[in-house]
């Protein structure tokens, strides 16, 4: 949406100078900076949060969206594209836009969704007290990757290796991998790593499964994998593979099971705090936020396809899409 410089001002305002008119009745312009691609549902959580803050894209609030739909090497551009259009906040997805927006800007602030430790990952100094000019939220996703793997297991524990698929373009797949061979040997069962970037890649992934007879499989966090759920899931479903994913749509697409944070009530969270900024609250005084509850999706249906119908699963899930 374009930004909008003046609004209608009265009939007895004509008598005050241009420039100050202007600097009145100007819009804050919030800039929307993702390395995925547009998921309806997070961005309508996103504005109800907004809206409690007293924003309304379109009435007293513009926002400019920049999706880079898993390009990361787009993000830098799309970074300073923002900066340069003087946008007031920018609200940066992914740990590599987050990185693009730190780059292009130390005086904006920014407000980050990142899914692993942002002071390992060098965006602030300390979750508490963030410092400069970032806040944001981690959404542990590199974290809850181990706790898929003993998820899935659960499901086929017959199996004596499980996949996981990673996208060696992303920065967290080292650290994802390691966590997850971690939780593989605890678990007594072989991981193999399957690497993807490209949609010609994630075919050649499953193709390679019977052959590396793994009987599962962990569809790491990316936003490149997020963009080709469908992909993933119609896949999955005609290999007759388990998979377990970290979005709730993953699940909805027809995905076996699915753990992440609440992402309705997380995003929500997301929009009241760009409206705590937009109300003029440094980001260096509102700490890191990390989510408290957890969404265990099942649906029914792949299940029985597959012949999964695990009673402990079921019992734990947070919703069953029969």
């Amino acid at each position: 949406m374009n930004r909008r410089d003046l609004l209608m001002v009265s009939a007895g305002a004509t008598a005050w100078p241009f420039a100050a008119r202007a600097q009145q009745t100007a819009m804050p312009v919030i800039g929307f900076l993702a390395a995925r691609s547009p998921n309806p549902p997070l961005v309508a959580a996103f504005y109800r949060g907004l809206g409690e803050a007293g924003y309304v894209e379109g009435q007293n609030l513009a926002i400019e969206y920049r999706w880079a739909e898993g390009r990361f090497d787009r993000l830098p551009a799309l970074a300073g594209d923002l900066v340069g259009r003087k946008v007031d906040v920018i609200l940066a997805v992914g740990g590599v836009s987050a990185l693009a927006a730190k780059a292009a800007t130390s005086t904006i602030p920014i407000v980050f969704v990142v899914g692993r430790d942002p002071v390992e990952f060098g965006l602030v100094a300390s979750l508490a007290r963030p410092g400069v000019n970032l806040t944001g939220f981690n959404e542990l996703l590199i974290e809850l990757t181990p706790k898929r793997l003993e998820l899935i297991s659960e499901l086929v524990p017959q199996v004596g290796a499980i996949a996981l698929l990673v996208n060696p373009t992303n920065s967290n797949a080292e650290r994802s991998t390691t966590d997850v061979q971690e939780a593989a040997r605890a678990k007594g069962v072989r991981l193999q790593v399957l690497k993807a970037s490209s949609e010609s890649e994630i075919d050649a992934a499953f193709a390679s499964l019977p052959q590396l007879q793994a009987g599962a499989l962990v569809v790491g966090t990316d936003a490149f994998f997020e963009s080709r759920g469908e992909q993933l899931v119609a896949l999955a479903l005609r290999h007759k593979v388990p998979a377990i994913y970290e979005m709730r749509g993953f699940a909805e697409a027809g995905g076996l099971i699915s753990y992440g944070p609440n992402y309705a009530g997380w995003w929500h969270q997301v929009g009241t705090y760009l409206g705590k900024i937009l109300n003029g609250a440094k980001p260096a005084d509102l700490p890191v936020q990390q989510p408290t509850t957890f969404d265990l999706v099942v649906n029914l249906k792949t299940a029985e396809e597959l012949g999964l119908m695990p009673p402990s699963i079921l019992a734990r899930a947070t919703e069953v899409i029969e």
